[in-house]
């Protein structure tokens, strides 16, 4: 049987697994950060003693008895926090990492709740790792450049462009838009392109829409 300083141990192990997930999402300024990160984990943690240890008696008289019932209804219920934190921002989605960050955090917790300490400490390091180097950058170099683009000021002319760079594997960084009283629209992105796609093709292309009429590098 466990005995209460155990179960204290891991209460406090998963406090500090999620804050330490949390907290990078915090920084960033994501919707679930740092509270929220540790009271997923502290909750599958608490789910998962409950699951194991909360029924002696049962597993006494239960043939069947199986403490992942719980366990698993912690897997699917995480997923109505993920989904709230998932936003449409215009052209991007948000939200989408941290959603991941909370399932992460959650299966932490229940690795903390059964015990299983060394895959609990290891997931919690390769998750704040992967959040904060962005292994993707290493993985997949991207070269950053500003565009200018003088475009004709009309509904669906930014979705279009942003299509056409999205075909090309092209990311949207930041875009701004200033459109003047004479009906002109000015737009300026931060792009990052791989570097198989060279900027001054996709420039070319993009000089080739009708919706396109200057564009140029800042």
């Amino acid at each position: 049987m466990i005995t209460q300083w155990e179960i204290l141990l891991r209460l406090v192990l998963a406090v500090a697994a999620g804050g330490l997930i949390g907290l990078e999402r915090e920084i960033h300024g994501r919707a679930a950060g740092f509270r929220t990160h540790i009271l997923v984990c502290l909750g599958s943690t608490l789910v998962m003693l409950l699951s194991i240890y909360g029924f002696p008696q049962a597993a006494v008289h239960w043939s069947r008895f199986d403490p992942a019932r719980l366990a698993a209804q912690v897997v699917s219920g995480i997923g109505f926090l993920g989904a709230g934190t998932i936003l449409r921002e215009g052209l991007s989605i948000r939200g989408l990492t941290t959603a991941a960050s909370l399932w992460v955090v959650a299966g932490i917790g229940l690795a903390i709740g059964s015990g299983f300490y060394l895959a609990a400490v290891f997931a919690t390091a390769l998750a704040v790792l992967t959040l904060v180097n962005k292994l993707e950058q290493y993985l997949i170099p991207h070269e950053e450049r500003f565009l200018r683009l003088h475009i004709a000021d009309r509904p669906g002319q930014v979705a279009a462009i942003a299509t056409h760079l999205g075909q090309r594997r092209v990311n949207i960084r930041s875009m701004k838009l200033d459109t003047t009283d004479d009906g002109e629209c000015y737009m300026e992105m931060r792009v990052e392109c791989p570097y198989s796609v060279r900027v001054e093709r996709i420039m070319e292309e993009l000089s080739g829409l009708p919706e396109v009429k200057e564009i140029s590098l800042l």
